[in-house]
């Protein structure tokens, strides 16, 4: 599989914006077509979105969005756009891969780029974008088993795919690095990353269900609990916000929920990053400088496309022991020398 690896992100956007803003780019025009959890789901559709604002703000092009309330909106929302000057369509979501599939095979002059999905063989117009969230939840879960009060942390899933697990995955072994190498005994509800088996609410849009699962693992004594199910983590958050983070703290996925969730931004210990934003502009600047390619970019520590947010309220909560840990860590896992895996 062709590999498109990033190199800095900051540094690939201000090249971007120092090539391209002087004489802008009217006639280009970038489309997206969101998942069901919404343009503005403080997740991964709205971070993605934020990528292709960042180019029509930067880049001088035009950007435009349609939002798909259900599956079965996919394929239909994808055609619409066909043959509607998008010179690149931006998909978000693994369950819009095989829709988009469809749609690029029928149409191979048609650039098209999907977040949380890439093609192995690749298709010639389609740049997969991918990220190894896996190494920043790793982080979080070292984390989490440092700073848990009780000795349980839990975690659910919106639905049972790779974009959603590989979080999961991430987050249990590093609890078990933190056992392992601490002398702790921390327990994780919620995902078994031997078995495949886990907690999922089998949707992206139920506030209620959030709230609900957080309950549950939290009558069950977990006093840290990573939601990693887009917009259903907000009623985890409005739990926590309620019982207090003495009791309950949340750790967000995909943005700094900190920042994108500030009504309920305090219970947040810290978020798993996965820097869609600026993916999406890097797709859309080598679609207009001619660089554009089929295959996959591929976000990870060491290029920057995941990492974990700052601490925000919990700054001084967290020991500089384990800050520094946090570090050796990540440095262990950039250099090949840790393996989340």
């Amino acid at each position: 599989m062709h590999a498109f690896r990033l190199n800095t992100l900051a540094a690939a956007i201000a090249a971007g914006l120092a090539a391209f803003a002087p004489q802008g780019a009217a006639a280009f025009t970038a489309c997206q077509v969101t998942d069901t959890g919404g343009i503005d789901d403080n997740s991964f559709n709205q971070t993605a979105w934020k990528g292709v604002q960042d180019a029509m703000s930067g880049l001088g092009i035009e950007g435009r969005f349609l939002e798909s309330q259900a599956e079965t909106d996919y394929e239909a929302n994808i055609n619409s756009l066909l043959g509607g000057g998008c010179d690149i369509i931006v998909t978000v979501g693994f369950l819009l891969g095989d829709a988009t599939k469809t749609a690029a095979e029928a149409n191979p002059d048609q650039k098209f780029s999907i977040v949380d999905f890439a093609y192995d063989p690749p298709i010639p117009n389609v740049l997969g974008q991918v990220y190894a969230t896996d190494e920043a939840a790793f982080l979080a879960g070292y984390l989490s088993a440092g700073m848990t009060k009780s000795g349980i942390v839990g975690t659910f899933g919106g639905i049972n795919i790779p974009p959603v697990t590989i979080f999961m995955d991430g987050f249990a072994r590093g609890v078990a690095h933190h056992n392992a190498t601490k002398g702790t005994e921390v327990r994780v509800l919620g995902w078994n990353p031997d078995t495949r088996e886990g907690l999922f609410t089998n949707n992206f849009e139920s506030l209620d269900d959030g709230r609900a699962f957080a309950q549950n693992l939290y009558d069950e004594g977990a006093d840290i609990v990573l939601p990693v199910a887009g917009p259903v983590g907000l009623g985890s958050a409005a739990l926590a916000n309620e019982l207090g983070t003495e009791a309950l703290k949340i750790i967000g996925v995909d943005a700094d929920l900190y920042l994108t969730d500030p009504e309920r931004g305090d219970v947040y210990l810290t978020s798993i990053m996965k820097n869609m934003d600026a993916t999406v502009f890097n797709v859309i600047k080598a679609a207009m400088d001619g660089s554009f390619e089929g295959g996959v970019i591929v976000g990870t520590l060491a290029n920057g496309g995941v990492g974990l947010a700052p601490f925000h309220d919990f700054e001084g909560a967290v020991p500089e022991g384990l800050k520094a840990e946090l570090d050796a860590i990540r440095e262990a896992i950039v250099a090949g020398e840790l393996s989340v895996n």
